[in-house]
């Protein structure tokens, strides 16, 4: 088993909710994501999702975009993101990672050497953006024999049908993609996100993560009224590189995502869950 499925549990056994934030591995330096993930955990990040990069990240907006062009012209694959993730693991052993990537670089390396190499680095899940569970069976496998959790995206216009033929698939948790479009994009209606979910719930009891419009400690407060995470990506990319193109050291970058995924702790924990959703009676 992953660590996804019993820090799901504790958090649901403690009424508290998940906060994951995203970073690009190697964005914009390879030395400052291991560090950075630390910090991150300090500030209250339960999970982290590490983007492996990608010339043609197609699901991502201009801001995501732009961290996975730093880090390709760093030198970051995706085995050099493993061997972070494995850095990170020498002295953290306990926080779930994600690893979010395209499929054209997991087909070329094999999806057997893939899980394997996953494992030793210490994955707990993958989301492969662009893998359609109708092609997903041969993934799930080699995942399923190292016990790594294969996570779906699933967006305000996927039909009924299709939900169900994902979450079929799935398992760790559901990442629910709160905006049409991509990352960093729109405005987000978080009475349609509760809408939606209450359809995704029908067909599963995974729990289910929120992200792509979580910029703020309020709107990460809003969402989790009815999500069981909320996933900061956009807002923390952007927050790092600005503060390194304004002439900070990476020590005020740090500092500065560290203070945000703070304030995003603490507007989660702020909200109080006395009320149960229908899917938790």
């Amino acid at each position: 088993m992953s660590r996804l499925g019993p820090l799901f549990e504790t958090l649901r056994a403690e009424n508290r909710r998940a906060v994951i934030p995203y970073l690009v591995a190697g964005d914009p330096i390879e030395t400052l994501t291991v560090p950075l993930m630390h910090s991150l955990v300090e500030a209250g990040a339960d999970i982290i999702e590490v983007g492996v990069p990608f010339s043609d990240p197609m699901s991502e907006g201009p801001t995501i975009q732009k961290g996975h062009e730093r880090a390709l012209e760093g030198g970051t694959s995706l085995l050099s993101t493993l061997a972070l993730v494995k850095q990170f693991r020498e002295t953290n052993t306990e926080t779930p990672l994600v690893l979010m990537g395209y499929a054209n670089p997991l087909e070329r390396k094999g999806y057997a050497a893939v899980a394997d190499a996953c494992a030793e680095a210490g994955i707990d899940g993958l989301i492969t953006v662009d893998l359609p569970p109708e092609e997903v069976g041969a993934m799930n496998t080699e995942l399923q024999r190292q016990k790594i959790d294969n996570i779906f995206l699933i967006s305000p216009t996927t039909s009924d049908e299709r939900v169900a033929r994902i979450t079929a698939q799935a398992s760790g948790f559901i990442y629910y993609v709160a905006l049409k479009g991509v990352t960093g994009a729109g405005h987000l209606d978080t009475d349609a996100v509760e809408a939606h979910l209450s359809t995704v719930r029908q067909h599963t009891s995974l729990p289910v993560a929120v992200g792509f419009g979580i910029k703020d400690a309020d709107t990460a407060a809003t969402v989790v009224e009815c999500a069981d995470a909320v996933v900061v990506g956009s807002a923390l990319v952007d927050l790092v590189a600005n503060d390194l193109s304004s002439g900070g050291s990476h020590t005020s970058a740090i500092s500065r995502a560290h203070s945000l995924i703070s304030s995003i702790r603490n507007g989660v924990n702020s909200v109080s869950y006395t009320h149960l959703r229908a899917h938790e009676t």
